[in-house]
């Protein structure tokens, strides 16, 4: 370690939190990642609470102290406690967890309430923990991500934490031997891309947008947009899926069984451009191999490549964006379109999804898997082919056309 801090080795560290803390301590380090800075490392700041009792009619609340080992955590009268929200908070899932046990109905806890059942403060620890381990994840995201849109991260449904093996990419990432360099070997010299032959003519399609960005092409078209050998600028109005999203999301625990999903945070206009689905691009052979294993979860994020050919698939289970944690609906509100910009092999076409109908805030964002429902005559899918497809997987979706099985 250096005396500007303990460097990256204590992220995937192979020790205790607890050990490093006050290791980094001991020798005046700070080290963001693990909750040591300038501001705690000689002073105290309550990073959550994990316990209450009353002793002579005077609230105490058990403090742990943020940047300090669970060892070092303390009691603490109310009177001294200068943090309303993590009150809030600590009140809040107190009331959750009384409020889920037998079915809704009050618990009191014995002593007069002096003191909490360790059931209680277990959960409450767990919920403060989780929450902070959420937010790491949340500000992760958008250290990562390239577009405008911000990520959030909800859970107000059970325990769950940060999926523990999934690294958000911006693009494709190709498995070896696999290359996606094909970059496009001419450009357009529009000074107006909307009015004049553009990539799309050139590729003997129309252009996909009206002057609104909304998407105009029926689905099954391929869109064509400018790419970088053109001389139009970042604002022409043939780049809007290279722009990536523009709408702050929301990825949340669902209540439904489904586990994560993801919600819009404001509305979104009908035929508008809404996220790209990426992931590891791997050959159709292997896609089948992993489709085998996925069967057996109950669960594929594999997209088959299959505008012209099906030699290679998306699999976004370890390696995707925020459209790796969207759902399927049998109803959806997301359309599935084939995008070219810089490479124009039409065995890998970037997959784009747009919204079919006026998205309002707060609503669950979904594409069916099939492709059905809304009428695609594309054939792209995921995981759809017969022989990925040994088990059936019941739909979930609640759609009142649900087909009742996602194959």
């Amino acid at each position: 370690p250096s005396a500007r801090g303990c460097g990256p080795w204590c992220v995937p560290c192979l020790v205790s939190l607890d050990t490093l803390q006050e290791l980094c301590r001991k020798e005046k380090l700070t080290c963001k990642s693990i909750g040591i800075t300038k501001r705690n490392l000689n002073n105290y700041e309550v990073e959550y609470l994990c316990d209450y009792k009353v002793v002579k009619d005077m609230e105490y609340y058990l403090v742990k102290w943020k940047g300090w080992p669970d060892s070092t955590n303390t009691w603490e009268p109310l009177q001294n406690l200068k943090c309303p929200l993590l009150l809030q908070q600590f009140s809040n899932d107190k009331h959750n967890y009384l409020s889920q046990v037998k079915k809704g109905k009050a618990i009191t806890p014995k002593n007069n309430n002096k003191t909490l059942k360790p059931a209680i403060a277990e959960y409450i620890v767990k919920k403060a923990k989780q929450r902070i381990a959420l937010q790491r994840w949340q500000d992760e995201l958008n250290r990562r991500k390239n577009h405008k849109g911000m990520i959030f991260v909800e859970n107000t449904v059970d325990l769950e934490g940060p999926p523990s093996d999934f690294y958000y990419i911006n693009e494709y990432k190709p498995a070896p031997g696999i290359s996606l360099v094909n970059e496009a070997t001419f450009g357009c010299s529009c000074t107006d891309c909307f009015f004049q032959k553009c990539c799309p003519a050139e590729a003997g399609v129309l252009l996909a947008y009206n002057k609104n960005q909304q998407i105009k092409i029926p689905p099954g078209t391929p869109i064509y947009e400018c790419n970088s050998r053109c001389q139009c600028g970042p604002d022409c109005p043939n780049r809007i899926v290279q722009k990536g999203t523009q709408y702050s999301l929301c990825i949340f625990r669902t209540s439904n069984g489904r586990g994560w999903g993801v919600k819009t945070l404001v509305k979104i206009k009908r035929m508008s451009f809404v996220m790209e689905y990426v992931g590891e691009v791997i050959t159709s052979e292997e896609a089948e191999r992993r489709g085998q294993f996925y069967d057996n979860k109950g669960i594929t994020y594999l997209f088959d490549l299959d505008y012209e050919s099906d030699e290679f698939t998306v699999d976004a289970a370890r390696y995707g964006n925020v459209s790796h944690f969207v759902n399927h609906s049998c109803d959806p509100n997301l359309q599935v379109f084939n995008v070219f910009i810089d490479n124009l092999d039409t065995r890998l076409p970037r997959i784009a999804l747009f919204s079919t109908r006026t998205i309002n805030a707060g609503e669950e964002l979904t594409f069916d898997y099939q492709m059905k429902g809304s009428g695609d005559i594309s054939s792209d899918s995921i995981d759809h082919s017969p022989a990925k497809k040994r088990v059936r997987t019941v739909c979930k979706c609640g759609a009142v056309t649900c087909r009742g099985y996602l194959n």
